[in-house]
């Protein structure tokens, strides 16, 4: 059983970092592509960064680019979600995601991923 568990999430001020981290247990971490999700208030649930697996190419929003950057450590199971100038409208619950299959190599959509975590909590103020 694939899981997903979020840490690093919390109150900051705008201009502010946070890193957040999502563990992967229950298959071969290194084998698949990753991504990251956010869902503000009242809002749909967006797409924020993505890093296939292998050779570690990267996608962005366009709202995040040059502001976040994301990364994974294999040894660790780990995907890790950089988040730097941190701006009001980056306040949501951000979610990471893994798909199923490894022909998702960077998922942009909702649809492409299967698994999720539970989400951790990020709040920018002003």
């Amino acid at each position: 059983q694939v899981q997903l568990v979020e840490s690093g999430g919390g109150l900051v001020q705008a201009g502010g970092s946070l890193r957040l981290s999502c563990v992967t247990s229950g298959r071969t971490f290194s084998n698949y592509g990753m991504g990251w999700f956010r869902q503000a208030p009242g809002k749909e649930r967006e797409f924020v960064a993505g890093i296939t697996w292998g050779v570690s190419g990267t996608s962005y929003a366009d709202s995040v680019k040059g502001r976040f950057t994301i990364s994974r450590d294999n040894a660790k199971n780990t995907v890790y979600l950089q988040m730097n100038s941190l701006k009001p409208e980056d306040t949501a619950v951000y979610y990471c995601a893994a798909p199923q299959s490894r022909r998702i190599r960077i998922g942009v959509n909702i649809e492409d991923y299967d698994y999720w975590g539970q989400g951790t909590q990020v709040t920018v103020s002003s």
